[in-house]
């Protein structure tokens, strides 16, 4: 009599159309998005799944090869929507998500030259699916017929209506599968035990007849041959046929997905750009140096979202430094290497750019040092999203698959109260440390000043010297109670590094990012600061540069560019605005500045105007000094010099900086440029532009795009490829900001 109230219970919900997906096991929707022009993939496309009401489900977005892959998605029929900047918005139609396994739906998108269209597909399933060569054969309720119609139809209704299928029960719907017969007491697999043949109703495993009605049926899939690895019961024994259904424990539900990136309540520092100096006045230029990317993948989030980027979250010494160049390996028993290269500058033929750059020993993974990691992890109610938190957790899972036996790992979490979730775990136990990973979830305010004193707390408990002693932060960088401020967290910060505990900030998700906050933390933490928007970005930041992100080879790294007046009349650094030094902190050791890992490159570019150029830097309007006269050396062996460069460092458990320095040689009229310097001066001017720089000359995404084509080389990884899509989408989104379209 229990089985048949629950049973009665079960119908009626069906009946009543209530929702069943969360009843159900989920599955999966991927594919590729391609111009259907052109058939080049599409990277950064937005895949927004809805459901019939219109509401988002879930969504994700392509990767560099333009596919996708939304997992999970629970079963059931949804609107789908495919959106690229520039192109027409593809939406199918009532698309059925199966069970368990992965539903495939490519897209094409047309490029638009004017307004924007959208295309919309009704989805329709062939009735045989050729590219199908496993044994799970899934039908919907399309392809059965509506109730008191007869189990006959005409050639031309079939070709017109997927209800083709003349079937009432499970039983007959898995007569329908290849190789299935059915007789009067049971069904039977050609090849295949009798136990070996599985029934899904909508996600829900049922032995024999169910005797549920066709109309509250939505899919049926049959399974033959036994159970695969992801049902997790392929040794159930034999299916004989009990009148009730088993409902599976409910999935997660899918992350909300929010299309539309919002700016409101997100702070980046003010910038202002350097002006050009005049050497007779100020012959030293100093900085600090920084391998910070965080500004690239931030303005490619808006970029592909498709709106420019605010000028003050476009710094371009980061975008300069998101890049690899070609500078050589430093020699034995040196940190650096030190590499100059000065050519035209193409959007002022009058002036030339100069690019410096150093490079630091690359070190093989197995001979990295041991690492002491304390994961402090943002769990308030503002990481709930879905390109926040559950990103955050997929990020970490690269890297904790990347740790060896002699690593350890521990992991504070911080909300309304901070906490420790997992005391430091060897390396080797990567499922501990990935449950506790995977079992954070979101809510609360912030305390983030309770969550990094208890971070530093752990990581300074199981301190040992010599090893990579560091909290990894990982954050929306929003901070609201306890010690918030940011002169309090960068005084606790600061104190904390003494001790030997570097820290790497990790920043996440829209509409709230604090970038300001979490870019100044990590400069005062001797560490770094990454923009995570996609799994790429997490791959490249800590599996494929793990190396230069977690172990620092030299901290307070110092630059300072002595000009020859001779050579230069003025001089103009591009980016670094938030990291330049008075010339006389150069020598002072107690001065911080930016730390550097192993195999990590650093580089800077200056704009110069020759000696040759007054005219154009006319005198300062000031009085002349009465007490004083400059007098420049004339001195033939020095003549040909243009500037020299000059760099200090400390090893990481020093406290006594060491110089090196160059000579930067005057310009060759036959030199070659190099790939490098194309490139990177595509940087440059891109970067000007997003900025609406004063210094722009006559910069233009036209030729930032042909110089980015120029220096693109060989390209391993598809960044610089990425770059150049990225230029041309911006140049399509500046064009409709200038029409009003922005």
């Amino acid at each position: 009599m229990k089985t048949l109230k629950l049973l009665i219970i079960g119908l009626a919900v069906l009946y009543l159309n209530v929702p069943i997906h969360a009843q159900t096991k989920p599955g999966s929707l991927r594919g590729t998005v391609t111009e259907a022009k052109t058939g080049e993939t599409l990277p950064f496309a937005n895949i927004i799944i809805k459901d019939k009401g219109g509401k988002i489900i879930a969504g994700g977005s392509t990767d560099f090869d333009g596919k996708y892959n939304i997992n999970p998605v629970a079963a059931g029929t949804y609107h789908v929507e495919a959106a690229f900047t520039g192109y027409s918005t593809v939406t199918i139609n009532d698309l059925m998500i199966s069970p368990n396994i992965p539903t495939i739906q490519n897209f094409k998108l047309q490029e638009e030259s004017a307004e924007l269209q959208e295309v919309v597909i009704m989805y329709e399933r062939p009735l045989i699916d050729a590219t199908k060569t496993s044994s799970v054969t899934t039908y919907d309720r399309n392809y059965l017929p509506p109730l008191g119609s007869t189990n006959t139809q005409s050639k031309k209704s079939r070709k017109q209506s997927t209800t083709n299928v003349a079937v009432r029960d499970a039983t007959s719907v898995a007569a329908q599968a290849a190789g299935v017969t059915v007789n009067s007491s049971n069904s039977n697999i050609r090849g295949a035990r009798d136990e070996g043949t599985v029934y899904f109703i909508d996600g829900v495993k049922v032995r024999g007849s169910s005797n549920i009605p066709q109309a509250a049926i939505a899919q049926t899939e049959v399974i033959t041959g036994g159970l695969p690895a992801q049902y997790g019961d392929a040794e159930s024994g034999a299916i004989q046929i009990p009148n009730q259904v088993n409902h599976t424990t409910p999935p997660a539900p899918a992350p909300v997905f929010q299309p539309t990136r919002s700016v409101v309540n997100e702070s980046y520092s003010l910038i202002k750009e350097m002006p050009f100096k005049r050497v007779s006045s100020a012959p030293l230029s100093t900085f600090s140096s920084d391998v910070d990317a965080a500004s690239y993948s931030n303005m490619r989030r808006f970029i592909t979202d498709g709106q420019l980027p605010p000028v003050d979250a476009v710094r371009i010494d980061e975008m300069i430094n998101y890049f690899d160049y070609s500078y050589p390996e430093p020699e034995d028993g040196e940190v650096f290497s030190m590499s100059t290269e000065l050519a035209e500058c193409p959007w002022k033929k009058e002036h030339q750019l100069l690019k410096i750059g150093i490079k630091t020993k690359s070190v093989d993974k197995e001979n990295l040092p041991d690492n002491n990691l304390v994961f402090l992890i943002d769990v308030s109610g503002s990481m709930g999203s879905y390109d926040k938190l559950p990103l955050l957790q997929k990020s970490l899972r690269l890297l904790v698959d990347n740790l060896n036996d002699r690593d350890r790992v521990a992991i504070v979490v911080y909300a309304s109260a901070s906490g420790l979730v997992l005391e430091s775990t060897k390396g080797t136990n990567k499922q501990k440390i990935l449950d506790a990973i995977d079992n954070l979830s979101a809510g609360g305010s912030t305390a983030g000043g309770a969550g990094i004193k208890l971070a530093y707390k752990v990581a300074l408990d199981n301190f040992k010297k010599g090893e990579n002693n560091r909290v990894i932060l990982a954050t929306d960088g929003d901070f609201n109670v306890g010690v918030s401020s940011d002169e309090g967290l960068v005084k606790l910060i600061e104190k904390k590094r003494e001790d030997g505990i570097f820290l790497t900030v990790l920043g996440f998700g829209t509409g709230n990012v604090k970038d300001s906050k979490m870019e100044k933390l990590a400069d005062h933490g001797n560490g770094n600061y990454a923009y995570i928007d996609n799994l790429m970005e997490a791959q490249k930041v800590l599996v494929h540069e793990m190396g230069s992100t977690l172990n620092t080879v030299a901290k307070d790294t110092k630059f300072q560019i002595e000009f020859n007046p001779n050579q230069v009349l003025g001089y103009r650094l591009i980016g670094y605005e938030n990291r330049i030094l008075n010339d006389e902190d150069f020598n002072d050791d107690t001065k911080d500045a930016g730390d550097v890992g192993s195999g990590h490159s650093v580089t800077a570019i200056y704009e110069i105007i020759p000696a040759k150029g007054e005219e154009e830097m006319p005198a300062p309007p000031v009085d002349p000094l009465k007490y004083q006269q400059k007098v420049v050396m004339e001195n033939p062996e020095l003549a040909s010099e243009v500037a020299t460069l000059k760099i200090r460092y400390k090893a990481p458990d020093s406290d006594v900086s060491v110089l090196r320095s160059t000579v930067v040689p005057q310009l060759q009229e036959d030199a070659e440029v190099s790939e490098d310097f194309k490139f990177v001066s595509a940087v440059v001017q891109y970067g000007m532009l997003l900025r609406e720089s004063q210094y722009k000359g006559e910069s233009s995404f036209d030729n930032a795009l042909a110089l980015a084509k120029e220096g693109k080389g060989e390209d391993p990884n598809g960044y610089r490829g990425e770059f150049i899509r990225l230029v041309s989408l911006a140049e399509k989104l500046d064009k409709r900001r200038d029409v009003g379209m922005r």
